[in-house]
């Protein structure tokens, strides 16, 4: 039997060292995930993030196109009668297509005389946001919640998502400003 010499016993003993060592892999407990996830620089395990997501957090939201500068200079061929309402000439000041659908911004010009019978149709908007502001003239209206109210020139006010309402009367000369997110919503009349 040949006898090991003590160079090849030293070397042997050198490359165990310089092995890497295998850990039993353990779980972290949710203690332990919360620890290593609150100290400042340093990311979560994926374990935790795991164990969030799970829990029903939503994943994150798309990432919306770029958007485009939008301007519009006023000319009063640019109000037209292609909007949602028949005694009304809307200016569309290019926010939908600058935002890709985000967001809708007119100026709103009733036709004179106000004619109720027409007007006054209770209503909603399946909107996410919406704000009218008075540029010029006044208009009464409806609000569910707040009742009828007369909005003057520098008046304004947000309708939230399909709240019940209707306009009762407005001046000769009311012109509004209506900021509306998304751009495309649904208008639904109701039976009074």
């Amino acid at each position: 039997m040949a006898k090991k010499s003590r160079s090849t016993t030293s070397s042997s003993r050198a490359a165990a060292k310089a092995a890497p060592r295998k850990v039993a892999k353990t779980r972290p407990t949710a203690k332990t995930a919360a620890k290593t996830a609150a100290k400042p620089g340093r990311a979560a395990a994926p374990s935790a993030r795991k164990a969030l997501v799970s829990k029903g957090r939503p994943a994150p939201a798309p990432r919306r196109r770029k958007q485009k500068v939008a301007i519009s200079h006023h000319r009063e061929e640019d109000f037209r009668a292609d909007g949602l309402r028949a005694y009304a000439h809307y200016r569309d000041l290019g926010i939908a297509d600058a935002t890709h659908g985000l967001a809708r911004a007119h100026v709103i010009r009733m036709l004179p005389p106000c004619n109720p019978q027409e007007v006054s149709k209770l209503h909603t908007h399946a909107v996410d946001f919406q704000m009218v502001y008075v540029l010029k003239g006044w208009v009464r209206s409806y609000l569910e919640g707040v009742g009828e109210t007369l909005m003057k020139e520098g008046s304004c006010w947000t309708q939230p998502p399909k709240i019940r309402h209707m306009i009762l009367d407005y001046s000769d000369d009311v012109e509004l400003l209506e900021v509306i997110l998304p751009a495309d919503f649904k208008t639904v009349e109701l039976s009074t």
